[in-house]
């Protein structure tokens, strides 16, 4: 195992060791690794809140510093029990391993002995005390079940060395201050409400209008590439799930509504099942084909409420979603299009792609639908893809959809983190479930593929993303307000809405702010909304029919007239 692993798995003891010294009563859960470090569940009687983690570091610095040793070592299951009599969380465990007839080990560190499967630094001596420190408390219901206690949780970050501590604690104040909800607010680009509930974002003008030009740059994209356009409903009868296999595999995450009448339907998870019917409305001749669908639409999915947060987990979710229903013999060019039209998005955006090839496993095929064989020709036809394109990419199996294998692209972000972003999934047994066909050259009918495509996934985490990486500063072209025209007094006003008029008049999206207050104030207002240009108008550049450029990249400009500013921003697209 991975050394820095197995020193984290160690801390996450050594956790377990100083918060017992701090309440000799805690009951304590799992302490596991995580990444860049590990966490520890408790159940207290003395409460731990953030204030308590610096001594609680310091305390356990000083256990690394004495050397300690680990050791471990097999323990039957009714030793186990007696050991860890006082610890109900961890009998638990106990009597569930056994009966699963796992082997039961006791590590011992210090005077403290746990419960745990071994991956360990073998003392303490291998771990830099100035490597790791407490990070932050949560809570977590035992096991993930919210039916269960809440527990606290103490998460810790930890790492090879104290340089690699800082730059990474340094990363997460860079996230911090790009926090999507904290610039999101400052921009006013969307709200959340109570009354509504949680993990439905409400988006304002502004948030609207920045979703209107990222899905019309994806629609211009599909659009080159032969795209239509459909619409479909939000609701189903369960029967379109129950056919697609979606209704036995994700039933619990769906929202169901029943009519007065007693019939049973679903708010869409997703849209492929839709688009079929779309599809299957008459029969197609091969020279039709390739059929490509575009749908930007939301879909819903009932997260549990302790998994939300922000843009990136949300129960409404608008995907820029797409199906092409093609032959076997146009899956590589078919999906080619999509993978160029994936790199020119993100690359307009500076993202770093990466992809992964997301195969099923092998070891647990219940999981999924189809033939093996099935499977088989859509990993090779991935593969060849990725072939051709003379891509390394990263194989993960498992990580598949439960209908297929697919691309999915990773994005790497100005803070180094890695997001999955757009995904490709070769499909080839939604149409043997819906019996999908075309009339092939014979005069027979042919099995056709089915191509799941997505650019931004969804648009709620994807807009995330982009302000975290863009730290709100968005490029001009997709900045919901691209200029903002700044008045110093009111005897320029009706010149600052000839300037906002001509702006407009000519695509560009401006306000105008003829508010009564120092044109500092306005400038300051405006910095934070981190408008690409802004135009300060006084007496003077009124008389001269010019107006005053301050731009986000380049500062103070000077005098120019409105045409050039239209030009510079065109210039952006």
């Amino acid at each position: 195992m991975d050394p820095l692993i197995n020193k984290r798995h160690t801390l996450a003891h050594l956790l377990a060791t100083v918060v017992l010294e701090h309440d000799p009563s805690a009951k304590l859960g799992i302490g596991p690794t995580i990444e860049n470090g590990f966490y520890y569940d408790f159940q207290l009687s003395k409460p731990i809140t953030d204030a308590d983690l610096p001594t609680l570091t310091k305390a356990m610095q000083k256990l690394v510093k004495k050397g300690l040793e680990m050791k471990g070592n097999e323990v039957g299951a009714d030793e186990a029990r007696t050991m860890f009599a006082s610890q109900p969380f961890k009998v638990e465990l106990i009597d569930e391993y056994a009966g699963e007839g796992k082997t039961l080990t006791a590590y011992t560190i210090g005077e403290f002995t746990d419960l745990c499967k071994g991956g360990h630094a073998d003392s303490t001596k291998d771990i830099d005390p100035d490597s790791f420190v407490l990070q932050r408390v949560a809570g977590a219901y035992w096991r993930g079940d919210e039916t269960k206690q809440m527990l606290t949780r103490v998460y810790g970050i930890a790492f090879e060395t104290k340089a690699e501590l800082e730059a990474h604690l340094k990363q997460l104040e860079d996230a911090k201050n790009r926090d999507h909800r904290k610039i999101g607010k400052e921009q006013d680009l969307f709200v959340f409400s109570e009354l509504v509930g949680p993990g439905l974002p409400l988006w304002t003008p502004k948030g609207t209008l920045l979703r209107d030009v990222l899905d019309g740059y994806v629609w211009e994209l599909r659009k080159k590439a032969g795209y239509e356009r459909v619409d479909i409903p939000h609701i189903t009868k369960k029967d379109l799930y129950e056919k697609s296999g979606h209704w036995e595999k994700f039933r619990e995450e769906l929202f169901r509504v029943s009519s007065r009448e007693g019939h049973e339907f679903a708010l869409k998870p997703m849209n492929c099942p839709h688009h079929t019917q779309i599809y299957d409305r008459h029969p197609h001749s091969y020279k039709e084909l390739p059929i490509r669908y575009a749908n930007t639409t939301k879909v819903y999915r009932d997260e549990q409420t302790g998994e939300l947060g922000g843009l990136t987990r949300v129960r409404a979710i608008t995907q820029d979603d797409a199906h092409v229903f093609c032959r076997t013999s146009q899956i590589a060019e078919e999906l080619n299009t999509i993978w160029d039209i994936i790199e020119t998005f993100y690359t307009k955006f500076g993202f770093t792609l990466r992809v992964r090839l997301s195969l099923h496993d092998p070891n647990h095929f219940e999981k999924y639908i189809g033939s093996k064989e099935n499977w088989q020709v859509a990993e090779d036809a991935l593969r060849a893809v990725v072939k051709s394109r003379e891509e390394t990419v990263d194989e993960a199996p498992g990580e598949s959809a439960y209908y297929g294998p697919k691309l999915d692209f990773m994005a790497t972000d100005s803070l180094g983190r890695t997001w999955q972003v757009a995904t490709a999934q070769l499909d080839m047994n939604m149409p043997e479930r819906f019996d999908l066909t075309c009339v092939n050259e014979s005069g027979a009918k042919e099995r056709i593929v089915m191509i799941h495509a997505a650019i931004m996934g969804s648009l709620e985490r994807f807009i995330a993303v982009l302000l975290e990486h863009t730290g709100g500063a968005l490029p001009t072209w997709a900045s919901p307000i691209q200029v903002a025209v700044l008045t110093l007094s009111d005897k320029v006003t009706d010149y600052g809405v000839k300037v906002s008029e001509e702006l407009t008049a000519a695509g560009v999206r401006a306000v105008l702010d003829a508010d009564n207050e120092s044109i500092g104030k306005k400038i300051r207002v405006w910095q934070l909304q981190k408008v690409p240009y802004m135009l300060v108008i006084g007496p003077k550049e009124a008389e001269a029919s010019t107006v005053s450029v301050r731009s986000r990249e380049k500062g103070d400009e000077g005098a120019m007239s409105v045409a050039n500013v239209i030009s510079s921003v065109q210039a952006s697209a």
